[in-house]
């Protein structure tokens, strides 16, 4: 392979399209006193991100084709802080479900559930702690939020140790800030959430909160357990899986959670356009 600095020579296959780059490049530029940060340049910097994300590679074996490793982790970086992830995502998931056929951009069904990663050690600090059954898995849990069509509307990642009752109480708060609640009227999330719960989040944010499961566990004429879907709420396992594919979420590798929820944010945005172009 080329290591020529000319990205244009080598083509990934990770890289965005012609027209899913149309899509999402009005949604990067917005304006700023500080003006642009890469110019021309701002594509490459997003295929070296989708790069990433699907090979898991580190930062510092990001091939030169993409320019310096440094300006595209500032850039992946801030936008993880300063919401342009969610803001991205919110808007690119309305606009794959008018695309899909669906009549109002917004949804008035989600589906939540939570997936225990583990951590990797890379010998320093991170945010990973002791979660899952008996405590016994060091790791974060990653919290994603789907619709009927299966696309993420919104993702986060916090701490192993969450409680099932806070991790949706938080992806709700989320929701209601990027404004993708207005015509929300039921969420269901599997039965790790206590019925009191669950209650108190209808309340609190003036929709209903459905715990769903089978009471017992389905079986066949032998008296085996079987795997039969949930109605509705399988669409969130799809997601899941789909994010597993992708080296960088095979364990968390990340030291924040902000780091974290990023790369979930751009595993996120990389399915939804592939719906929509």
């Amino acid at each position: 392979m080329s290591r020529n600095r000319h990205r244009q020579v080598v083509i990934y296959s990770s890289d965005l399209t012609d027209s899913q780059w149309n899509v999402l490049e009005p949604l990067l530029l917005v304006p700023s006193k500080r003006g642009p940060k890469h110019g021309d340049d701002l594509r490459h910097v997003v295929d070296a991100m989708l790069y990433i994300s699907h090979t898991g590679c580190q930062w510092r074996y990001l091939p030169n084709e993409f320019g310096p490793w440094t300006r595209v982790w500032s850039q992946f970086r801030r936008w993880s802080r300063n919401g342009t992830w969610t803001r991205v995502l919110t808007a690119l998931h309305a606009s794959s479900r008018i695309a899909l056929g669906r009549k109002e951009p917004l949804p008035s069904m989600v589906v939540i559930d939570t997936h225990l990663t583990r951590g990797a050690s890379n010998g320093g600090s991170t945010f990973h702690n002791q979660g899952g059954h008996f405590g016994r898995t060091n790791g974060a849990k990653r919290i994603v939020c789907v619709d009927v069509t299966g696309l993420p509307l919104c993702v986060r990642v916090v701490p192993a140790s969450t409680s099932e009752a806070s991790a949706v109480e938080q992806i709700l708060d989320d929701l209601a800030r990027c404004v993708a609640d207005e015509r929300l009227e039921l969420v269901l999330m599997d039965r790790g959430t206590a019925p009191s719960s669950a209650t108190r989040l209808s309340a609190r944010f003036n929709y209903e909160v459905r715990r769903v499961g089978w009471d017992q566990p389905p079986r066949n004429e032998h008296g085996a357990k079987v795997f039969r879907p949930i109605h509705h709420a399988w669409r969130v396992e799809v997601a899941h899986g789909h994010f597993v594919r992708r080296r960088r979420l095979a364990r968390s590798f990340e030291n924040t959670v902000d780091s974290a929820t990023g790369w979930l944010h751009i595993a996120s945005i990389s399915e939804v356009l592939r719906a929509l172009c």
